[in-house]
């Protein structure tokens, strides 16, 4: 298996370019799947660069209702004639960032996309087949990430804290083994994979996404504290991790002087072969 980054805050060389978002190539025995498509054209213009065909996905899956994780989905309808792109049911809800000055920005998907019939619309959990797995109603047990404080949601014309009903996770099977890759982990990377392991009863081998440890608005790490409850958690599942997007610089780093070699970073271009 085979995992290519096509967009990502950080880049490996300057031809690549970058934004804030994520984007992944997914490359398995049976599928090419696109996991995410960054915030506009660029997860295109970079797969173009690293000689991948974008046409060639027979999956598309949507982790979440941000526009920095499928504000390219318009493009990938262009470019691709045939996939079908798996999203919760929540997905195209109204969504919204609160600054410091308390004003709102919209981040969630273009309503105009929503009744494409292309779009598989899942509601928590479906089987796609015996390799790929794609999980949401993920219980919001214990550390939560902090930085969703400044993430809403409109609903009966009322603003509520996102709940991120909207929010799924893929778990890849390679030889009996668990791959998970997230978006955002916005209920949490550790409630994330303990729902893993009571869905597979182990814990995934490797992790791939973003765990948002980061505040956009304040641009640092938001709670320092529950950065390293988590990364002990981490280092206890013995997992390889892959992260970048929203986890943070600050805590990467935080994170990688607990875990070591456990811990790995994200950034276009970076490719990651898994033989487990």
């Amino acid at each position: 298996m085979k995992i290519t980054v096509l967009v990502e805050n950080q880049t490996v060389c300057e031809e690549l370019q970058t934004e804030h978002g994520l984007s992944l190539w997914i490359e398995t025995e049976k599928h090419k799947i696109l996991f995410d498509t960054g915030a506009g054209e660029l997860f295109y213009e970079n797969a173009k660069k690293l000689d991948i065909d974008i046409a060639q996905a027979d999956i598309a899956i949507l982790s979440h209702d941000h526009y920095d994780h499928g504000g390219g989905l318009e493009r990938f309808l262009q470019v691709n004639d045939h996939a079908k792109i798996y999203m919760q049911q929540e997905v195209f809800g109204h969504r919204y960032a609160r600054a410091n000055d308390g004003s709102l920005t919209t981040i969630g998907l273009d309503q105009s996309l929503r009744d494409n019939d292309r779009f598989v619309f899942v509601q928590d959990r479906l089987d796609i087949d015996e390799c790929l797995t794609i999980f949401a109603d993920v219980p919001m047990d214990t550390m939560k990430p902090t930085g969703n404080a400044r993430l809403l949601m409109q609903k009966q014309d009322k603003l509520s804290a996102d709940d991120f009903a909207h929010e799924q996770n893929l778990l890849l099977t390679r030889h009996g083994k668990k791959i998970l890759v997230t978006g955002c982990a916005h209920r949490g990377i550790v409630n994330i994979m303990e729902q893993t392991r009571r869905l597979s009863k182990e814990y995934a081998k490797v992790v791939i996404g973003g765990f948002h440890l980061f505040d956009l608005e304040l641009q640092n790490a938001v709670d320092v504290a529950a950065i390293r409850k988590i990364g002990e958690y981490m280092k206890q599942t013995t997992a390889l991790y892959y992260t970048g997007h929203c986890t943070g610089q600050g805590a990467y780093a935080l994170l990688k002087e607990m875990l070591g070699v456990q811990l790995n970073p994200l950034s276009t271009g970076t490719e990651i072969i898994i033989d487990v």
